[in-house]
């Protein structure tokens, strides 16, 4: 089994707090793009058209992981309260994990196929585990 050595709950709750942390490392890039730029900390949203085209897709790749947090967390939380614990789900958490890892280094190096199949599976194994929740939980 896949982290079996993990408990399914302390797995669901680490890749949460590990995706807290994704969520801010395409803001790296961003970052490192205002500050080559002529960073004006008065108008941070503004210095946006101005940035060089790969630290825009830095910063759209921040905005979307914000939203794919929100998806997963909201699915690994019910996979916590409904006890869901098996393979299927282990292998979901990782694989999002994964993806999520991935997404932004392909959208900031713009690679658009690779950036849209990691946005797919990230957002199937989100579904798939919120779907295998209810699913649990209709089973108790």
């Amino acid at each position: 089994m896949l982290f079996s050595d993990l408990s399914m709950k302390t797995l669901l709750l680490g890749a949460i707090a590990v995706e807290a942390v994704l969520v801010y490392l395409p803001f790296v890039a961003v970052a490192y793009g205002r500050v080559t730029n002529d960073y004006d900390i008065s108008a941070p949203r503004a210095m946006i058209d101005k940035l060089p085209d790969w630290a825009k897709r830095a910063n759209w790749a921040h905005q979307n992981a914000w939203e794919a947090f929100a998806i997963f967390t909201a699915a690994a939380l019910m996979a916590y309260v409904s006890g869901l614990d098996n393979e299927t789900a282990r292998l979901q958490v990782i694989a999002h994990v994964a993806a999520r890892v991935l997404f932004p280094v392909f959208y900031i190096a713009n690679i658009p196929l690779l950036r849209s199949m990691m946005f797919a599976v990230g957002s199937i194994c989100a579904f798939s585990l919120m779907f295998a929740s209810v699913t649990q939980s209709m089973g108790t």
